[in-house]
């Protein structure tokens, strides 16, 4: 196991809990968003997704802090929360006025891409209820202390939605190591939220304050880059082909700069294709150095949205449960290219497939 201090289960009312805004995902199915006549509801988001991953994937206890607007679309979104087995009673629910000029909640239109034509993502989401959250609205100490929490899952996303939402990561991640709880970090940047706020320059500049309190931290190479300012020689723009070597440097220097980083964790993706990629992962632990994950070369894909948040979910699963780096950042690839097969952001792999799939299995007819 990495070298990690993990509360015991038996003194945590969650093994898991998520801080992030949930938007309700509108997809057009086979086809695309400008030509649509219907939409698949689906709900989704960096940080939930990794809680709720744990929660139907591999039966573990969770919830999801957030905001929603309270009007119809809020407590359809509140409904497809609880589909997906998490508790809701740390969402906190604004009141809506009716049109929301002040308050609303948040869309993501995705369409899947294929081939040659790229997935797209347009999201809506401004003035939400989620990014008005600030310091002060959760009871950190409640839930951390009183009730207790074995893990925080958070990320970038979230951070970039607002000045109040990147100073409420602060608060609860500072809170969440008071009372001995992990926490881990998705940087998962998005240049389309950062750009009207100052770029790359601010993104760095609310990421490398969260980054002390890191014990897991997660990205691919692009993020490493762009959100904590990690430069390395030779990247262009198409960061995924960077070799797992060269990468592995990137992971060294973070922790280097970052000694409280505990676990390091990446995909390694080549886009051959919007249905075609190579797909693997890496991970870093001071006791262990870089381990490698199986490397799937021609991995076909469906949607490939949530392919991250789902390696997330698998490598800290195998984490909680005491496994070895080696064998957890095997869940992690394993269980987002399986998510990757189907639609929607959110996993539909049990804990068997991802266990058959990180051992070697193939697809072969169950029967």
């Amino acid at each position: 196991m990495a070298d990690l201090v993990i509360r015991p289960a038996s003194e945590c009312r969650y093994d898991i809990v998520s801080l992030g805004e949930v938007m309700l995902r509108l997809d057009p199915g086979e086809g695309r968003i400008r030509t649509a006549r219907s939409f698949r509801a689906w709900e989704g988001g960096g940080e939930y997704n990794v809680a709720r991953g744990l929660r139907r994937a591999f039966g573990l206890r969770g919830a999801i802090v957030t905001a929603l607007a309270d009007n119809e679309i809020g407590r359809l979104v509140e409904d497809l929360i609880l589909t997906g087995g998490l508790d809701t009673q740390f969402i906190k629910w604004a009141a809506y006025d009716g049109i929301g000029r002040s308050v609303r909640n948040g869309l993501n239109f995705t369409e899947r891409g294929f081939g040659i034509r790229g997935a797209v993502g347009v999201s809506d989401r401004g003035h939400t209820a989620a990014s008005q959250l600030r310091p002060g609205d959760v009871d950190w100490d409640h839930l951390f202390g009183e009730l207790g929490v074995r893990w925080l899952h958070t990320g970038g996303i979230f951070a970039a939605l607002s000045e109040t939402a990147a100073e409420t990561v602060l608060e609860a991640v500072t809170v969440a190591k008071k009372y001995g709880t992990v926490v881990s970090y998705d940087l998962n940047y998005r240049p389309s939220l950062w750009k009207a706020i100052g770029g790359q320059a601010k993104a760095q500049e609310v990421n490398r304050a969260i980054a002390p309190s890191i014990d897991v931290m997660i990205g691919n190479e692009e993020d490493f880059t762009a959100s904590l300012g990690f430069e390395v020689e030779g990247v262009d723009e198409h960061l995924s082909a960077l070799e797992v070597g060269t990468f592995a440097a990137m992971i060294e220097t973070a922790a280097a700069t970052f000694p409280n980083f505990s676990v390091i964790g990446t995909t390694m993706r080549t886009v051959r294709s919007a249905t075609v990629n190579d797909w693997g992962a890496i991970a870093w632990s001071p006791a262990t150095g870089v381990v490698q994950a199986t490397h799937r070369q021609g991995l076909e894909i469906l949607d490939r949205v949530g392919g991250g948040d789902s390696f997330a979910s698998g490598l800290v699963y195998g984490l909680l449960d005491g496994q070895s780096l080696q064998t957890a950042v095997e869940y992690g690839a394993a269980h987002g290219a399986l998510a990757m097969t189907t639609p929607g952001d959110t996993t539909m792999a049990s804990k068997a497939e991802v266990l058959k799939l990180a051992g070697g299995g193939g697809a072969r007819v169950d029967r």
